[in-house]
């Protein structure tokens, strides 16, 4: 499997991970978040992505109010510089949405360890399936993309699943 804590498997991937690890790196961008132990999480790693899929980043958060201050110091001048605090599933979390390059970029941080976090259990349930269902079901995962479904509905809709969001997080 994938070690998806670091992003050295996107040096060998697909023309989209080795762009979007050329740009992470120009930009520093895991070396400046390396204090809360970022993770790419989505679909990108797992190469189901879409034209306009987002780098999406997770991160530790022990100390809200010091993570604010240094995204705000790191990344607010970035175009499309957007961040937010808001409540997902009872978890406070705090969002930051930029474009960098050609990829719009989400920097997600909770107080949970990476490996913990809803976007990580995903995207490793989601890898697990599709190296399962193989080629034939990805392409019909990215079909289903293309028309504007979210990535957890797409998987819930071929696998017969009544609520994806929890489903997948039994995997």
């Amino acid at each position: 499997m994938i070690d998806f804590t670091t992003i050295d498997y996107l040096k060998n991937g697909n023309d989209t991970q080795k762009r979007a690890f050329e740009v992470l790196i120009k930009y520093q961008i895991f070396e400046k978040l390396k204090n809360y132990s970022p993770v790419l999480a989505g679909t990108i790693p797992i190469e189901i992505d879409v034209e306009g899929s987002d780098l999406d980043i997770i991160c530790e958060v022990k100390n809200e109010i010091d993570f604010i201050e240094f995204l705000n110091q790191n990344f607010q001048n970035y175009n499309n510089f957007n961040l937010e605090k808001i409540i997902i599933n009872g978890e406070k979390s705090i969002v930051l949405n930029f474009m960098l390059e050609e990829f719009p970029i989400e920097i997600f941080g909770q107080n949970k360890p990476v490996k913990r976090q809803n976007a990580y259990l995903h995207m490793i349930a989601e890898y697990k399936i599709l190296q399962e269902k193989g080629e034939d079901f990805k392409q019909k995962i990215i079909e289903l993309k293309k028309q504007g479904i979210k990535t957890e509905p797409a998987f819930g809709m071929l696998l017969g699943m009544e609520n994806p969001y929890e489903d997948l997080l039994k995997f």
